[in-house]
């Protein structure tokens, strides 16, 4: 039979598949055949696993019991950097190209828990550094809106698998915006959330400080579902919380007039295309007609402290890849020789530039004066964050300062950084952020997408998910 799949959305397939309109086989054969008609061309997938129709066949049967969970049967997609036992969890890396995870990380095992149906994993920036997917050593992941632009990064494969319809739904992880701006890109939803509101176990550390789990979906409801699925404290995971326990501060002002802070020093400066600039203000004349409130606030640029940070933790965490325990060994005249040719051959250009630069921001004479302060400075700011959320409810700006770019258009490493301007801060300070399709601009005739991100109050993913789907509600295909 066939099946939908460009409107398909978890509500309307759990509908389905509860009322027997068709089945998980027949759903997951779906998206089996849109892989082999796309998922070259587009490289979204670095594997396809064999059993999907075996593990469909599992959710039917559970479902012909009167079993109903709200992801049995759903086709997921899930990052290379999120381990699931018995699969090859590369990272986009050689250096780890032929590694099989020993355990399920939390994620993976509640989602096993629902009965979901593991698609394959997906390509990325090798171990989430970049902003493109153009770092994996497996290939770029192309744009399904322009296939000569980039997906962006770096669950490039997650946003590109939704958009392409390749999968319903995904799974990626935020170091800076790599679920916000792969979506905005793709014309999909991502959703970074509270950190520690999803366990990290199981998920390959790039900066342990800001990484964070998330999902990729076509509307905020079905974020909002797998969210909910896997949101929650973990004794694997020791910065884990319940998103509950946090106290979400509550403006005392009218309930009926929720208020919408926009940086527009940061957002009207230079660099900053001016087509976004157009749809980010026809974004907050839409807000307004919705009945928010919109004032003016002020924030910085965080961009040298988020990288100064990264660089440093990025370079301890890809520490313990040394060709010793697993992945790619080569053989050098003695021990240091053996790491060096290993790490060398192993990790790739971006890779080694963080690691490099992380050591020196970590080193003896230079700590203080880089990563300390840096340290410093990111306490100052939460503190800020802290005091903004007293007298406003969200922070809203666009996702990305541009629209996708041509792929090899940004070989300069600097101006590749300077795209995570809006999306960074989110993760500096903890707090949930959004990214919902915002429009689109033409350019050369192909309509590529834009998105516009909302920032809450640590624990506010609920007033996200509310926003979302107002704002959605009133967005026009183009």
């Amino acid at each position: 039979m066939s099946i939908d799949l460009k409107n398909l959305t978890i509500a309307k397939a759990r509908k389905a598949l509860d009322g027997k309109v068709f089945s998980a086989v027949q759903l997951a054969q779906a998206y089996l055949d849109e892989m082999k008609k796309k998922n070259k061309e587009l490289n979204a997938y670095l594997e396809v696993y064999s059993d999907i129709l075996e593990q469909a066949k599992t959710a039917d049967e559970m479902i012909a019991k009167g079993e109903s969970y709200p992801l049995l049967g759903i086709p997921v997609a899930i990052k290379d950097n999120i381990l699931i036992k018995g699969r090859v969890a590369s990272s986009a890396s050689k250096i780890l190209e032929n590694y099989t995870a020993s355990y399920d990380a939390t994620v993976i095992a509640k989602l096993k828990r629902e009965g979901v149906v593991f698609l394959g994993r997906t390509n990325m920036d090798e171990f989430a550094l970049g902003g493109s997917t153009e770092n994996s050593a497996f290939g770029v992941t192309k744009n399904p809106h322009d296939i000569t632009r980039v997906a962006g990064g770096t669950s490039g494969g997650s946003a590109v698998a939704v958009s392409a319809g390749l999968a319903l739904a995904a799974l990626g992880s935020d170091t800076g915006g790599s679920i916000r701006e792969p979506s905005a890109f793709c014309g999909v939803v991502g959703l970074k959330p509270t950190y520690g509101a999803v366990s990290r176990s199981g998920l390959m550390a790039a900066t342990s400080s800001f990484d964070c789990i998330g999902p990729i979906a076509k509307t905020v409801e079905d974020t909002e579902v797998i969210f909910n699925v896997i949101k929650g404290s973990d004794v694997l995971d020791s910065t884990s919380i319940e998103v509950e326990s946090y106290k979400v501060h509550k403006v005392i002002k009218s309930e009926s007039k929720k208020i919408i802070g926009i940086p527009s020093d940061l957002i009207n400066q230079e660099g900053i295309d001016l087509k976004v600039k157009e749809n980010f203000k026809e974004s907050v004349k839409n807000l307004e007609s919705l009945g928010y409130s919109i004032v003016d606030i002020k924030l910085p640029n965080c961009i040298a402290l988020y990288y100064i940070i990264n660089f440093a933790e990025v370079s301890t965490n890809l520490a313990r890849f040394d060709g010793v325990r697993y992945g790619t060994h080569k053989d050098g005249k003695n021990l240091l020789g053996d790491y060096l040719l290993s790490r060398g051959t192993g990790f790739g250009k971006e890779s080694r530039r963080r690691i490099l630069l992380g050591a020196y921001v970590l080193s003896a004479g230079y700590y203080d004066a880089y990563y300390g302060k840096a340290q410093r400075a990111r306490e100052a700011l939460k503190q800020e964050f802290k005091e903004l959320f007293s007298k406003i409810d969200f922070v809203l700006t666009p996702t990305s300062p541009i629209p996708a770019w041509k792929i090899g258009e940004k070989s300069d490493p600097l101006s590749m950084y300077l795209v995570d301007i809006f999306t960074c801060t989110a993760n500096i300070v903890g707090v949930p952020a959004i990214s919902v399709p915002s429009g689109f601009m033409e350019i050369n005739g192909k309509q590529l997408p834009l998105g516009i991100q909302f920032m809450a109050p640590h624990g506010g993913e609920k007033s996200l998910f509310e926003i979302g789907k107002k704002f959605e509600g009133i967005q026009i295909e183009p």
